[in-house]
């Protein structure tokens, strides 16, 4: 599979794997697998988010230096450095939570391209209480 459908399904906040959705009960909650074809989001790696966090605060970066950088050449010779100072911890405090959905489906769509999915991938998530419907079937 090529990588555009998994980053145009992760963009719109799809499961990767085959577009359904929604994978999000609320902003900051991913489903543990994907309702449809049973993709397990984690993907049994340890530390496996950590890929996503990193992406996030590289997102976040990039945003805080075209802000900064677009700011301070505007208002050149004479930034408003108290300004830049308040507006820099406020996209801090924001960004990271704004695009905190896109920056899980982007990593899962980053990690499917490098480590195509496998059977592994779709049994049952290990999360207490949740049992998903394909693995009801299985039974």
């Amino acid at each position: 599979m090529t990588s555009l459908p998994l980053f145009s399904r992760a963009v719109r906040l799809r499961c990767p794997g085959c577009g359904s959705g929604p994978i999000f009960t609320s902003w900051l909650h991913m489903v543990p697998a994907c309702p449809v074809c049973a993709l397990h989001f984690d993907r049994e790696a340890r530390g496996y988010w950590l890929g996503s966090y990193t992406l996030n605060i590289f997102l976040t970066e990039t945003v805080w230096v075209t802000a900064f950088l677009i700011a301070a050449f505007l208002t050149w010779p004479t930034p408003p450095w108290d300004a830049l100072e308040y507006g820099s911890v406020a996209l801090m405090v924001t960004v990271p939570f704004l695009i905190y959905p896109w920056t899980k489906t982007l990593y899962l769509a980053i990690d499917l391209s490098f480590r195509p999915a496998e059977e592994d991938d779709f049994t049952a998530p290990h999360e207490v209480g949740f049992t998903h419907p394909k693995a009801q079937e299985n039974h």
